[in-house]
């Protein structure tokens, strides 16, 4: 009888674990960039490298419709992945990225709100 009740604690005990690593992946997809997962939103941004490290680099248009349409559906989520240590990581300096917007001719950026230290154009 001792073994079948560890047995039931260890099943128990498995399937409590389970359930804490789903809900603690939910809970970390709702962050700044909502139900779309943080790697996945700064992936889309990646034909803007090279205009995020260079300031005299021209944007791409395949950048410039990413960017606005993650400032359409998330504008802080564009902040969010241009301070993150995954964006340091692949160069992007965040005072250059957070102009792109500007440089895309994006007419609804958030001029002037704060993104981290920087003010954006």
């Amino acid at each position: 009888m001792g073994f079948s009740l560890k047995a039931y604690f260890l099943v128990a005990l498995v399937v409590f674990d389970i359930s804490c690593m789903v809900f603690i992946k939910d809970v970390e997809a709702a962050g700044e960039c909502g139900k779309t997962p943080f790697r996945s939103a700064a992936v889309s941004l990646s034909p803007c490298l090279g205009a995020a490290g260079n300031a005299k680099a021209k944007v791409p248009p395949a950048c410039c419709s990413k960017v606005g349409a993650l400032l359409k559906a998330s504008p802080r989520c564009l902040c969010a992945i241009l301070l993150s240590p995954l964006a340091k990581q692949a160069g992007i300096k965040p005072g250059i990225a957070i102009g792109i917007p500007k440089r895309c001719n994006i007419r609804n950026r958030q001029a002037g709100k704060k993104c981290g230290s920087y003010t954006v154009p």
